[in-house]
């Protein structure tokens, strides 16, 4: 990459600014011949656990099998549905294919791109097991309302917090509201390991003791298997760096909330559409998404200048080939204008003021 290049994250960036704690809690762990299923396991598991307000939490390999995990453990298989939006990543409609449920596409919000209530009500049958509500973008969908929802119908909820660790609605965490909250901790994510890495929230001890026996070959004891499990066991490695990097989290997201201001202030007035904290709770912007009815040629000249820019997500999970032909005739239109006018724009929390001024000042140019 140049050296003038903006990218849209930068690992690298902060893994530097962390160097002296990342070298010596790796050291530490190479040094303990302990990799798979030890100390630094067991404090990410507790620390998370009391950063997001949950009972119980559960590291895993990765936030797809955190989803893929948790509907295991929730008994969602064959013949049951998963509603959740076609707006986010396809692990989150993988999950439910994978033990065998169908995932049900619900609309969004506009304004906040995560789940509409109102669609999702609309897309619940008396097969309906699971809902799953992904918070997207760095605020949380709307939980109040979608637990209320989830109690009255018997449904259970699941929460995708791949983007939203440390943000909350009405001061309770994002991953304490459902019976489950997935998070994956990918190397552009807020909380990032250096690979793939995941963790699982539950508010049942009976739903931990299941997901522990899950991402370990569905076994209690050695050499003793109960059920079907899996090798899902977050490494040691990954699970010390994340504990060097959970005490910074709060620090991190701060300086992405200043960022996010700066874009705010910066581009006002512009003919973007600026992304809105919906005002229930933190927004810790993982992302700074714009939206833009040219935003294909916005993209081209951020390109140009040199700036990385992301669209998520431009196809949505209704019109992929995987699951297109089961939805011919859904209509979700807030997610299909969102996929045709959204644009990510370089957040990260070592990003500088004259980067991101650059950036504004190639948007306003055209926009």
């Amino acid at each position: 990459m140049s050296q003038d290049r903006i990218p849209i994250a930068d690992p690298a960036a902060e893994n530097a600014e962390l160097a002296a704690e990342l070298e010596a809690a790796v050291k530490r762990v190479l040094a303990s011949g302990r990799y798979i299923l030890g100390p630094e396991g067991a404090k990410l598991e507790k620390d998370i656990a009391a950063y997001t307000g949950a009972a119980h939490a559960v590291g895993c390999n990765s936030g797809t099998d955190a989803l893929h995990l948790a509907l295991r453990a929730a008994d969602i298989g064959s013949g049951d549905e998963v509603v959740m939006p076609a707006f986010t990543f396809v692990a989150t409609a993988e999950a439910a294919s994978y033990v065998g449920a169908k995932p049900v596409f619900a609309d969004i919000d506009p304004a906040t791109f995560c789940l509409d209530p109102r669609s999702v009500e609309k897309a619940l049958t008396p097969r309906t097991r699971a809902l799953i509500a992904v918070h997207l973008y760095g605020q949380t969908a709307p939980l109040a309302e979608l637990a209320a929802l989830c109690r009255d119908r018997g449904i259970t909820l699941v929460e995708d917090c791949a983007q939203s660790l440390g943000a909350d609605e009405s001061g309770r965490g994002s991953g304490s509201w459902g019976e489950f909250g997935c998070f994956s901790f990918y190397p552009t994510k807020n909380l990032a390991a250096a690979g793939d890495a995941g963790l699982v929230t539950a508010r049942e001890p009976r739903h931990a003791e299941r997901l522990r026996m899950l991402r370990h070959h569905g076994s209690r004891k050695t050499y003793y298997h109960d059920v079907l499990g899996y090798n899902s066991r977050l490494d040691e490695l990954q699970a010390a760096i994340l504990n060097v990097k959970l005490a910074r989290l709060d620090e991190f997201n701060a300086r992405r909330a200043s960022i996010a201001r700066r874009y705010g202030e910066w581009l006002a007035g512009s003919s973007l559409v600026l992304p809105q904290a919906h005002g229930r709770g933190r927004h810790i912007w993982h992302q700074y998404t714009v939206r833009h009815p040219k935003r294909d040629e916005l993209r081209a000249k951020l390109e140009a200048a040199g700036i990385a820019s992301m669209i998520y997500y431009p196809v949505p999970l209704h019109r992929q080939p995987l699951y297109a032909p089961d939805n011919e005739g859904v209509r979700l239109p807030a997610t299909d204008e969102a996929a045709a006018t959204v644009l990510s724009l370089p957040i990260y929390p070592q990003l500088g003021e004259a980067a991101q001024k650059k950036v504004c000042d190639v948007l306003k140019s055209c926009a």
